[in-house]
């Protein structure tokens, strides 16, 4: 049996001369953690060497300086150990995360099958989905912004109250309380904060603030009842979670939206463009159908699990105590983790904690987009705004007939799609894969989300509404006409993707600096590659 000292001299010698094996790395010596690994499970293989009661290379608890004399295998051992560690780590977080993706479709279930009764209306590969249901979920994970529209009575509101009592941990009551209704009277005082009129009268100006400017999930009941006048007072808090009243300021650091709208009658406004625009995506709250109708008829109306008059009332204190605004958040996530402990306890209900909201955020940022993805989306970006005659489109400019793209959807549509569309297909398709564990973002998560974020930002001309007006649908008209268009877009993607892809790659190499000249096509993408290229050159 060799000694201790023998058995390093043995390894060091073993692990130096694989390491310089100029067929094996013939760029030096490896510093990956993977080659070491490869390294040391060679020796070990071949040398069985144990030492201290156990292999050396497995009592990764001790330090590389108990066992290592050559610095060379020191420096091995140490990448070893930590690549271990890192993998350790992976493995750990992927069950991590597996386990919070469990407890989020718990979550969906749980509202599905005893708060928010619904039909599923949308299938993402071989699951079935209600869109109303899983893109408020998803809303709610994002700190996304929703807009829920439907027939008075058919669960918009509830079902966004469901959903955030849930992925916040707050219950039904306090979530009911910061809600605001769209009336023509609504005022700022009542929307976002008023003077303590006690401090003013002693010379102070001390803003007592809104629930909803306060906690972090918004509920705007029926805000196309809002006059366009006082859409705007809105409008800063939603966009970038700063509320302003006098002098003072509040910044939410996580947040969400939902705002729920009937359908246009005498008593409704119109969404002015800059706000409807900050909608991430739009969805319909449908009526359930006869036999869900019926049970939802039957249950009792003031019987909720989700309420809890004694944590309310904890909640209320907290938020109208005049203290600093981010310590009321600490001391309200504080509250929110023992509301979350009493409802697992008492009802067996999971809710989402704030680090598990933010984990979530975390992995769905790291979710790729596949080549395919990545292109279809670029070619539904360049129908939605390019315009061969005036360079791109706007809304105050028209185009002719006889044009070369008429074909296309810049054709049909009025205005230019913003900056703001791309990012809500984004993070909405990554969160989508996310949900179904898939590792990528494929064209099918893109083609899934697009319909629902592109609805209610496209201005449709005429001609084509009356074209499309009289299709049989199961969709309200502006989420038809976008299904519809993305179907249209896919096809031609389809046709030409190889082609379309070569073109972006290309590309690519010529703005890296190849002396390449760009691929001609026709479809707007090719002519948007082109100018691209000829502004840098």
């Amino acid at each position: 049996m060799k000694n201790a000292v023998e058995c390093q001299v043995d390894i060091a010698v073993t692990v130096l001369s694989v390491a310089h094996d100029s067929a094996l790395y013939p760029s030096g010596l490896p510093v990956c953690a993977r080659r070491c690994e490869k390294i040391l499970q060679t020796y070990i293989a071949v040398t069985r060497i144990a030492c201290r009661g156990s292999t050396w290379w497995g009592d990764l608890g001790r330090r590389p300086q108990d066992f290592v004399v050559n610095p060379f295998l020191a420096c091995y051992a140490e990448e070893y150990i930590e690549a271990h560690k890192i993998e350790e780590k992976a493995r750990g977080k992927d069950m991590e995360d597996g386990n919070i993706r469990q407890k989020v479709r718990d979550i969906y279930g749980f509202i599905q099958d005893n708060l928010y009764l619904n039909r599923p209306d949308m299938r993402v590969g071989e699951e079935s989905f209600n869109s109303a249901l899983l893109f408020s979920l998803l809303t709610a994970l994002n700190r996304g912004k929703e807009l829920i529209i439907g027939e008075p009575g058919l669960g918009k509101t509830t079902s966004a109250e469901y959903v955030a009592a849930m992925t916040y941990q707050l219950p039904l009551g306090l979530i009911w309380a910061s809600e605001v209704s769209g009336h023509p009277e609504q005022t700022e005082e009542k929307i976002i904060g008023r003077p303590d009129l006690g401090r003013l009268n002693q010379g102070e100006e001390v803003v007592v603030w809104s629930y909803l400017a306060q906690l972090p999930i918004k509920i705007v009941d029926e805000i196309n009842r809002l006059p366009e006048t006082k859409q705007s007072m809105i409008l800063d808090g939603v966009d970038r979670g700063n509320w302003g009243y006098l002098n003072d300021v509040i910044i939410n650091e996580e947040y969400c939206l939902f705002a729920t709208a009937n359908y246009q009658d005498r008593g409704t406004n119109t969404l002015i463009a800059p706000l409807i625009d900050r909608f991430d995506v739009i969805v319909e709250s449908r009526h359930p159908g006869t036999n869900l109708a019926l049970v939802i008829g039957m249950k009792d109306r003031y019987e909720n699990v989700l309420r809890s008059p004694v944590y309310e009332r904890d909640f209320q204190e907290i938020l109208v105590e005049p203290r600093d605004y981010q310590e009321k958040m600490k001391r309200i996530e504080d509250l929110c983790d023992r509301f979350g402990d009493h409802m697992e306890k008492e009802f067996s209900v999971k809710m989402l904690s704030q680090g598990e909201r933010k984990e979530i955020r975390d992995c769905v940022q790291e979710i790729p987009l596949d080549l395919d993805a990545n292109a279809f989306l670029r070619t539904v970006i360049a129908e939605l705004s390019f315009c061969f005659k005036y360079g791109q489109k706007r809304s105050d400019e028209h185009c002719e007939e006889g044009c070369h793209y008429t074909g296309f959807l810049c054709h049909h549509i009025k205005n230019c799609i913003s900056n703001r569309f791309p990012m809500s297909v984004r993070t909405y398709s990554q969160s989508l894969a996310w949900l179904k564990g898939d590792e990528g973002v494929g064209i099918e998560h893109i083609k899934t989300v697009l319909p629902y974020t592109l609805a209610h930002r496209l201005l449709w001309k005429e001609d084509y509404i009356a074209q499309k007006q009289g299709d049989t649908r199961r969709d309200p008209f502006q989420i038809y006409l976008a299904k519809e268009m993305v179907n249209e877009v896919y096809r031609r993607y389809n046709e030409q993707s190889r082609h379309i892809k070569n073109a972006l790659a290309v590309a690519y190499q010529a703005l890296s600096g190849k002396d390449l000249e760009p691929i001609e096509g026709d479809h707007p993408i090719y002519a948007e590659i082109k100018q691209d290229l000829e502004e840098v050159r």
